[in-house]
């Protein structure tokens, strides 16, 4: 048992395959219609030559104004590939890049002897139009009342398929 729990946690990588050169029959195709040729992007999995990063509050932030205002934080892009999708299914991510909701479970583990769970609709995550992402979590905001400046940490547990969520410190 205890070498099973040992052992790293392997992952896919999520990146995006871009295709620049249309086949023949697309090619026809727009020329047919006279329409340009749009390069297409898809999200797949590739095997991950490095391990997985350490888990250490990987997405570490502190709140800004608008994060208040609207109830959510935002994750960058590049974070959000790194250290979230990497640990999901292809098809989970799939339905996040095309502008689905995605719910999640959520532990806030700030006092680690009494960590709550927020889980149902409460907690989603949501692709934004700058290809960063949204975490919805007003219930959070308001019983942690978070401010301006506070200073929170998150990560994604891949054995619990939860994220994560601990209160650093108060506004710098």
């Amino acid at each position: 048992m205890f070498k099973l729990l040992s052992q790293p946690f392997l992952t896919l990588k999520k990146t995006f395959f871009y295709n620049f050169f249309p086949s023949k029959g697309e090619e026809e195709a727009s020329k047919v219609n006279n329409t340009p040729r749009v390069a297409t992007r898809e999200l797949v999995e590739i095997r991950d030559l490095y391990p997985a990063p350490k888990i250490d509050w990987q997405i570490k932030k502190q709140i800004t104004n608008d994060e208040i205002f609207v109830g959510m934080l935002m994750i960058p892009f590049i974070q959000m590939f790194e250290y979230i999708l990497r640990y999901w299914t292809l098809d989970m991510a799939k339905s996040l890049e095309n502008g689905g909701r995605v719910c999640v479970n959520m532990w806030d583990v700030t006092e680690e002897n009494v960590p709550k769970k927020y889980e149902g609709g409460s907690v989603f995550l949501r692709k934004l139009y700058t290809d960063d992402f949204s975490l919805s979590c007003i219930e959070l905001f308001i019983g942690r009342r978070l401010g301006i400046g506070d200073e929170i940490g998150l990560y994604w547990d891949p054995r619990s398929s939860s994220l994560m969520f601990k209160f650093i410190s108060h506004r710098a």
